[in-house]
């Protein structure tokens, strides 16, 4: 058996970051920044009203109340070049550049129109520079806006359309291709014949890709032949960035997958044991059409998630230019005892993670920890590691790999919720 370390070190080797490319703004959503991104333009473009009011000077509204001559309106759009004289305001609507000559806006809602005499009294005192947005206030023409390496969320590309930016450069979304083998294997939705079993592999790695900001390629299932393995992966290399497939890489004379790429991928071809359980078995390889990587994962459904989780996903991250590639970890205490037996392997246990009232993170073992108990681990949100030894007891730590940190803190931000006056999620009232 070989390391954890050595096998992701085999792995991120054969994976380099791939090179970045020019893509428009409305598909970069994910995606990771290959270059800075500098501001040719300032925002606000132009100095201009943050509410519906009146402009005015402010030394005009000092002594508040006061009535002024209104003389015009501006408003959201409006090019028109005003100029606002002493002891006079104008009307103007949010977003509508500032006069010259205004220095404040006053709100609509602290004046009163006097009639149809074309005046207006300000009830209330403004700063100069109350109510206005400054041309450079949120970005200055030449700052720098985001470095590389920058993950591009809906804020970002907000920003990125607010200097007009149609296009930048990005890694590109990688394409995952998923392939599930196995004579045994039949799709969901098809007619289960004796001694077979539904697909969950695929579906579940599809996914999973696609979780990880990837997308994702149904390459189907392949039978255990070696010339439909050989076609399978012939027809990936052409159309994806990486493949993952499920099975056929453990010891078992069916086993062909690790046969199949050391013919497709010669003097790449890796097949280890890895020293972690579940997920012992894997094979990769890089096909020599496209240096397409294969990662080949146990077929078994919860160690084909586990090896994906800690092999697959972080050098497929890598290679689309991420720097966060691991889920996140965290210490936590043992509400119940996570034992195992030395046997050379780190143990990666289902459990649950969650906080306490007084904050503290707890976790507690899912019921059913064997590699084909999918449904446990569907009701866990983290991987307790436990190194090769005996466990740990109640009240001990243990790090936790959060495979879903939203769900484990899920504590904390039901409290941000009522902080922000949100109701409980389950306090709904019904109708009558």
């Amino acid at each position: 058996m070989i390391p954890l370390a050595e096998a992701r070190r085999v792995v991120f080797d054969a994976c380099p970051l791939r090179a970045p490319e020019p893509m428009t703004v409305d598909a970069v959503l994910g995606c990771v920044l290959g270059l800075p991104v500098v501001a040719a333009v300032s925002v606000p473009p132009f100095t201009n009203s943050a509410v519906d009011g009146f402009a005015v000077r402010a030394a005009d509204v000092t002594h508040a109340p006061v009535e002024l001559e209104t003389v015009d309106t501006v408003v959201a759009g409006s090019a028109l070049s005003l100029r606002l004289e002493p002891g006079r305001a104008i009307r103007i609507m949010t977003g509508a550049p500032l006069p010259e000559g205004a220095d404040a806006v006053c709100m609509v809602e602290d004046t009163t129109v006097n009639g149809a005499g074309g005046a207006v009294v300000i009830g209330t005192a403004v700063a100069p520079g109350e109510n206005v947005r400054r041309s450079g206030e949120d970005i200055a023409a030449g700052e720098r806006l985001f470095e590389a390496g920058t993950v591009l969320g809906p804020a970002q590309i907000g920003v990125l359309a607010s200097v007009g930016l149609a296009q930048v450069t990005v890694h590109r979304r990688l394409r995952i291709g998923v392939l599930s083998t196995g004579d045994e294997l039949v799709a969901v939705g098809q007619t289960l014949a004796p001694g077979r079993i539904w697909d969950s592999n695929r579906p579940l790695l599809i996914a999973a890709a696609r979780a990880a900001g990837f997308e994702a390629v149904d390459l189907g299932i392949a039978p255990d032949d070696e010339r439909a393995l050989a076609e399978a992966f012939a027809d990936a290399s052409g159309r994806c960035d990486a493949v993952l497939t499920s099975g056929g890489v453990s010891m078992g004379e069916r086993d062909l997958v690790k046969v199949v790429l050391e013919r497709l991928a010669p003097g790449s071809m890796r097949w280890m044991q890895i020293a972690i359980k579940p997920a012992k078995p894997f094979a990769f390889g890089v096909l020599a059409q496209g240096a397409t990587p294969v990662f080949g994962l146990p077929g078994n459904p919860v160690s084909s998630l586990v090896s994906f989780e800690l092999l697959a996903r972080p050098a497929l991250r890598r290679m689309a230019g991420h720097h966060r590639i691991d889920r996140p970890s965290v210490v936590v205490t043992a509400s119940e005892a996570l034992s195992r037996r030395p046997d050379g392997k780190t143990h990666f246990a289902r459990v649950v993670v969650h906080r306490e009232e007084t904050g503290e993170l707890r976790a507690v073992p899912v019921v059913g920890q064997q590699s084909h108990q999918l449904h446990a681990l569907a009701g866990a949100n983290g991987l307790a590691v436990l190194p090769d030894g005996t466990g740990v007891g109640v009240g001990g730590t243990v790090d936790v790999l959060l495979l879903d940190s939203e769900d484990a803190l899920g504590a904390a931000r039901t409290s941000v919720l009522r902080l922000l006056g949100e109701p409980p999620a389950d306090s709904g009232t019904g109708g009558r």
